[in-house]
């Protein structure tokens, strides 16, 4: 049934406007306001509204880690997300298109070639929970395979997801380095709270240390 209000039979009273958002809902019919698609324009300014978060997304986390989802039930695609969320990161699907525009202008933009067929996106702010838990649910199920990632501005194949993978996390990295560095308390205490990129140049460092001598 046609809502009185789509078919402009209707007089433009005050708040006609409130009410025509309203019937869409039940009428399920494009709203045009003069030469104007009303449900157009809500669409668009949630897909802006979703490229920005996901350009956040590629600006500060962490690390990225692309998958296909081949065949993944609901269940199982909820089952990820709260192993992704109890480690503090986060799994998504979003339009390959959506993701490209997200990238561009940021450090991930060399990862715009995984972003074809049936994608998903996960992330964390730890260097290695995203590719631990990607790549541990991956073992078990065939239906999610790892195409590739991002740490910061190094692009990752699908063995560079698996490598990240393998490696201790943050919080065990900390407690490796406060036994290996041998510093006052205070310099200790600065280390155990250090963020991931300023951990990321200590290590850095002591590697490079390591191959020059």
């Amino acid at each position: 049934m046609e809502c009185h209000l789509c078919s402009g039979t209707a007089p433009r009273r005050q708040g006609w406007l409130q009410d025509c958002l309203k019937q869409m809902v039940s009428c399920n019919r494009p709203v045009f306001i003069g030469r104007v698609n009303w449900r157009e324009l809500v669409d668009r300014a949630e897909k802006k509204t979703l490229v920005a978060a996901l350009n956040t997304v590629f600006k500060e986390t962490g690390v990225v880690v692309v998958t296909h989802n081949l065949g993944l039930t609901v269940p199982q695609i909820n089952e990820l997300r709260k192993k992704m969320a109890e480690a503090g990161g986060a799994t998504k699907v979003a339009k390959n298109r959506l993701a490209k525009l997200a990238l561009e202008g940021t450090d991930a933009a060399g990862i715009a070639d995984l972003f074809t067929g049936p994608t998903m996106l996960s992330f964390s702010d730890d260097p290695v929970a995203a590719p631990r838990i990607v790549s541990t649910f991956a073992k078990t199920n065939d239906k999610l395979v790892v195409l590739g990632g991002v740490l910061g501005s190094t692009v990752l194949d699908a063995d560079g997801v698996k490598a990240l993978a393998d490696l201790p996390s943050l919080d065990e990295l900390r407690a490796k380095l406060v036994g290996m560095i041998q510093t006052p308390a205070t310099r200790i205490a600065g280390v155990t709270q250090a963020p991931a990129g300023q951990l990321a140049r200590v290590i850095g460092a002591y590697a490079d240390k390591g191959k020059a001598a």
